[in-house]
């Protein structure tokens, strides 16, 4: 089967690759409005893109619902900073319900009773349970389209202490059941199926 995508209206282009990349990870994005509203939303359209310096990009469309920004893009244009959260598998359901489209001035984290800590270096705060915390500085935002593409720079991170071996600075990453995108809107995947393959030298 051949494909060309420039012949598929958006929803059938958005179906198409959301079922062929796969996994994604997710980034639970954590952001803070002008007015200090706590903003919590999930996007699977997202990466690590670096070591040096440490980068992560963010691939944010417009609201369905209006065709406007979403409120992570205008947080993130306003303060410059947010945390991405990651996700395991006893989140899963509350943060599927962060994706509800909200009026600007309600909050996620109030809606549906999450709880958050306050990061070490930027102004929005962590979700509490999320294993692993990326607090992040915006370095640029290049408009495609309806696409944002997202650069930032992570200042500082958080893991649980369950999951950090302090002596090897290793990550146990099977404890941490991070869930992950598969296909369309509703499908996810989870983390615990980790076999190694040897590379060459």
């Amino acid at each position: 089967m051949e494909i060309d995508l420039t012949n598929l209206a958006p929803t059938e282009r958005y179906r198409f690759l959301t079922s062929v990349v796969i996994p994604r990870p997710i980034a639970w994005v954590t952001s803070l409005s002008p007015d200090g509203t706590i903003n919590a939303a999930p996007f699977s359209f997202f990466n690590v893109f670096g070591s040096k310096p440490p980068l992560v990009v963010l691939g944010i469309g417009n609201r369905p619902d209006t065709g406007k920004p979403k409120d992570t893009v205008l947080n993130i244009k306003s303060s410059g900073q947010f945390v991405i959260n990651t996700v395991s598998e006893p989140q899963a359901e509350l943060m599927a319900k962060t994706s509800a489209s909200l009026p600007r001035d309600e909050s996620e984290i109030d809606t549906f009773g999450l709880k958050t800590t306050p990061s070490s270096r930027i102004s929005p705060p962590r979700i509490d349970g999320a294993p692993v915390s990326l607090e992040c500085e915006l370095h640029s935002i290049q408009e495609i389209g309806q696409n944002r593409l997202i650069i930032a720079k992570i200042v500082y991170a958080s893991v649980a202490d369950a999951f950090y071996d302090p002596a090897s600075g290793t990550i146990d990453t099977a404890a941490m059941k991070i869930i992950g995108r598969m296909h369309g809107p509703d499908g996810y995947c989870t983390t615990t199926q980790i076999f190694d393959i040897e590379r060459p030298d």
